[in-house]
């Protein structure tokens, strides 16, 4: 899984989200470390749809209207938590790896 693939997948973790607002949760949540640009975005939301971890759904809470075309929300599938869990998972094994091969101790560097 990417980098931004997680990013994506985890910035819908809390319930769905429209194109926007998971480019700006993505920002925030990386510090800034990742930027998507919209086609980038959209390509990652569809790859993530087709393999079945995020499908198209209505708002989790009442929105209000937004003028031009109607946002299209995304939300995690079962399997899409599934994969989001696993991948932490592993990431936090990578963390614990690097730490005891650079001989980190925990609260220090």
């Amino acid at each position: 899984m990417s980098t931004l693939e997680y990013h994506v997948l985890l910035a819908m973790a809390n319930g769905p989200l429209y194109g926007y607002a998971i480019k700006d949760r993505v920002e925030e949540e990386s510090g800034g470390a990742l930027t998507p640009r919209a086609g980038s975005l959209y390509r990652v939301l569809a790859r993530l749809m087709t393999v079945g971890l995020v499908v198209e759904t209505e708002a989790g809470a009442p929105v209000s209207p937004h003028p031009g075309r109607e946002r299209r929300y995304y939300g995690l599938t079962r399997a899409g938590r599934v994969a989001l869990a696993a991948e932490a998972r592993r990431l936090k094994g990578a963390v614990a790896l690097a730490e005891d091969r650079l001989g980190v101790v925990e609260g220090r560097s």
